[in-house]
């Protein structure tokens, strides 16, 4: 076999690989949104949001029954009553054969201190779940946020693949056309040609993560179909160290408010325990009319009662149900005490953080543009015969991860900037 005959085979079959890796690319998105936008789709039409309604309205009806027991009460009742025969006393009805008698019972509670704290309880439950439906929007909001920084990551990791396979395809070319010349040798072409072939297969993969990443946010945006991101958000947080202080950030975070309602909410229905051994008073009006009139009862009546009801003995209900309540007090508190202990250390991690990535960054692209320095020294110095074929494949190497390493360093940066924004409360 000729040497051109052997330089038109590797050619093909480096042709044939790339037209492969091509026709099997994944799905292409079928639309790219902004990173604003994806957060405002997701919170909008992800079904976690729909539950957190729901709960939301739950809370609202429970309320709604809780207002309503300490409010007026009107019931009707209709009695129909047949006996087998009426009486009479000297040929007066004394009671009839047929009766109708309707009642209207009308009850108001006039002091109800165990119906007071329950609609309390109620309205605070709403504010509650209120507060939950926020935090259920936030956690929905940082699954797209990372959903969408990760297509970012990992196409700029496919990009770094891209060019590596390029560069390593020119030198496949150059060391083919030397062989071709006498002044190369097969050993050569085929180790570069191996690089071709190794490069392909990280593209491949990096073209998988990035439809990954993309399907995932299609998902969070209830999308029929991969979603694409078109934008690189800036995450720029405040600048004010007062920010941090733990008073700020319980008036700004989703998750701190929640707890210190659910810790409040717990508080107070402790408190409203003891109120269930109070009495019940309640007014009653009741209005009553028969027909026919019968002998010893008018025809319409109406009387007006006060009733009291006064609990003695439950054999250890209430003590049993205030314990509950104590032990939801007691987790709530924990879990808010937590809480506020891990937000401080997120803040102080955060902006660590945001600091470190910033100096890996310099670092990585430092790394990076000396590396591509080293590449084109090598490849000249391999065309003038000053290096080894092993030198250029190895600077190419060594081009390819610092290249992979400066993507995953403004991963990292991305992530630390929108994990302070997450510690202060200034996101979503």
């Amino acid at each position: 076999m000729t040497q051109a005959v052997r330089r038109a085979v590797a050619c093909a079959s480096v042709l044939f690989s790339a037209h492969v890796a091509l026709a099997q690319m994944p799905p292409q998105p079928t639309e790219s949104v902004s990173f604003a936008q994806a957060i405002e789709r997701a919170v909008a039409r992800n079904p976690s949001a729909a539950v957190a309604a729901a709960g939301i309205l739950r809370a609202q009806a429970l309320l709604a029954s809780a207002r309503a027991d300490e409010r007026l009460q009107v019931n009707g009742n209709v009695t129909v009553t047949t006996l087998n025969r009426g009486v009479k006393f000297e040929d007066t009805t004394v009671t009839p054969s047929n009766s109708l008698l309707g009642t209207i019972d009308i009850r108001m509670p006039l002091y109800a201190p165990a119906t007071w704290a329950r609609r309390a309880e109620a309205e605070e439950a709403t504010g509650v779940a209120t507060l939950s439906g926020g935090e259920t929007r936030r956690q929905t909001a940082l699954a797209t946020a990372d959903a969408y920084l990760t297509i970012l990551a990992r196409r700029r990791v496919l990009e770094s693949n891209v060019r590596a396979r390029d560069t390593s395809r020119a030198h496949f070319d150059l060391a083919s056309q030397l062989e071709e010349r006498g002044t190369g040798s097969r050993l050569n072409r085929l180790r570069a040609q191996q690089v071709v072939s190794s490069n392909e297969t990280f593209i491949e993969a990096a073209q998988f993560a990035v439809y990954r990443a993309q399907e995932a946010l299609g998902v969070l945006l209830v999308a029929d179909g991969p979603v694409d991101a078109a934008d690189e958000p800036n995450f720029a947080a405040s600048p004010d160290s007062a920010a941090a202080e733990i008073g700020r950030l319980r008036s700004t975070r989703a998750d701190l408010k929640l707890f210190d309602a659910e810790a409040t909410a717990a508080e107070h229905t402790l408190a409203n325990a003891s109120k269930s051994r109070l009495p019940l008073v309640q007014g009653i009006f009741q209005p009553q009319a028969a027909y026919p009139a019968q002998f010893f009862t008018p025809q319409a009546t109406w009387r007006v009662l006060f009733q009291v009801d006064v609990p003695i003995f439950d054999s250890g209900t209430r003590s049993a149900d205030r314990t509950l309540r104590q032990s939801a007090l007691d987790l709530a508190k924990a879990t808010q005490a937590a809480a506020i202990t891990n937000a401080s250390s997120e803040v102080r991690t955060a902006r660590e953080a945001v600091a470190s990535a910033q100096r890996t960054l310099a670092s990585a692209r430092a790394a990076a543009a000396q590396a591509g320095e080293v590449v084109n020294i090598v490849n000249v110095s391999f065309r003038a015969g000053g290096a080894t074929n092993i030198e250029v494949i190895d600077a190419e190497r060594t081009a390819r991860d610092t290249e992979t390493a400066v993507a995953v360093a403004e991963d990292a940066q991305r992530r630390a900037q929108l994990d302070l924004l997450i510690a202060l409360g200034q996101f979503p």
